[in-house]
C-alpha cells in the first residue's frame, strides 16, 4: 500500500511540472540575418557584441532559464554574476528586459537591430526566427 501511494504522488508531481516549450531565437523580419549559431547570439547576450540590441525575458522566468542554458550554457546565477561586473566596470549595460513572449515580439518588431527569444508557439509574421535553441 505505502508503493502505491508513494508511485501515486511520484506521477502526480511529475504532472504538475510544466513541459518547457521550444526556444526560438528571433529577430526584425527587415534584419540581413536569416541564420545565427549560438554562439553568436550568446555574445549579444553575454555583453560582448553591440552589434544587435538583445531583449531579455523577466528574471526567473523558466524561458529565460531554459534559453541561456541552452545557447550560451550558463544558469541564471552565472549570467547574474557575469552582468553585475560588466555594468560595475562600466563596459556594458544590461539587455532590456520585457514581460514575456509577446512583449519580446513588439520590441524585436520596432527595432531592426533587436534580438529576442520566444516560444516556438508564439511566432508570427512580425519576427524572423534564425535559431531553435536545443
Amino acid at each position: 500500500m505505502k508503493k502505491l501511494i508513494l508511485a501515486a504522488c511520484a506521477a502526480s508531481s511529475f504532472a504538475a511540472l510544466p513541459a518547457l516549450a521550444q526556444v526560438v531565437v528571433v529577430v526584425n523580419p527587415k534584419a540581413a540575418e536569416s541564420t545565427m549559431a549560438k554562439e553568436q547570439i550568446a555574445q549579444f547576450f553575454l555583453g560582448k557584441s553591440t552589434a544587435m540590441t538583445p531583449i531579455d525575458q523577466p528574471d526567473g522566468a523558466p524561458i529565460r532559464a531554459d534559453f541561456y542554458k541552452k545557447v550560451a550554457d550558463k544558469d541564471a546565477a552565472q549570467v547574474k554574476a557575469l552582468w553585475s561586473k560588466l555594468v560595475f566596470t562600466g563596459k556594458a549595460t544590461m539587455p532590456k528586459e520585457v514581460a514575456d513572449s509577446a512583449a519580446v515580439k513588439a520590441a524585436v518588431a520596432a527595432n531592426p537591430k533587436a534580438i529576442g527569444y520566444i516560444d516556438k508557439s508564439a511566432v508570427d509574421a512580425t519576427v524572423k526566427v534564425v535559431h531553435t535553441a536545443q
